[in-house]
């Protein structure tokens, strides 16, 4: 069970965008991810009028390792760990490792 999934809100806790939320677009191989709006890169890119795609350069977001994210906590208004439990009907949840709070109930 992935701790950081598509969709969940994260906040950037290194780098050049820190402090920077955004929610996940992507969980890629390898421990990275896709954020919306962070890790911003600019590509050259050449014209395919094929795809309907022209060219110039575009900016669009880089892959970003996940240990470089918390997940934002809105109760406690900060970015929190995860851990994961099993509760007794056996299903596993995420939970805020501050307040205990689970993520997905």
């Amino acid at each position: 069970m992935n701790k950081i999934r598509k969709g969940d809100q994260v906040v950037v806790i290194s780098g050049r965008d820190k402090g920077r939320r955004g929610a996940v677009l992507q969980v890629l191989a390898g421990g990275r991810l896709l954020v919306e709006g962070i890790n911003q890169v600019k590509k050259h890119q050449k014209p395919n009028p094929q795809a309907n795609r022209p060219g110039g350069i575009i900016e669009k977001e880089a892959p970003l390792a996940a240990a470089k994210v918390a997940i934002w906590n809105p109760g406690a208004k900060k970015g929190d760990r995860i851990g994961i439990k099993t509760l007794t009907d056996g299903k596993r949840v995420r939970f805020f490792k501050s307040n205990g709070e689970m993520l997905d109930a």
